[in-house]
């Protein structure tokens, strides 16, 4: 999956595979993960969102299912 560079102190990139809703994110620290069942408001809001890390902690890891892949 491809993954686009944030500005964030703590997410390095993320990516979106529409198709499945999957959400990947790789970290600053080298960690990659994915979140199942991700919505695409989901991803776009994160994609817009003032802070992406505080979005995930707050909207996306309570929410969605996610694995360390990496």
């Amino acid at each position: 999956m491809r993954r686009v560079p944030v500005e964030s102190s703590v997410i390095r990139d993320v990516g979106y595979d529409a198709a499945k809703s999957v959400l990947e994110i790789g970290f600053r620290n080298g960690g990659v993960y994915r979140y199942h069942l991700v919505p695409a408001r989901v991803h776009r809001e994160l994609m817009a969102a003032e802070s992406p890390g505080r979005y995930l902690n707050q909207e996306i890891k309570p929410r969605f299912p996610g694995q360390e892949v990496e």
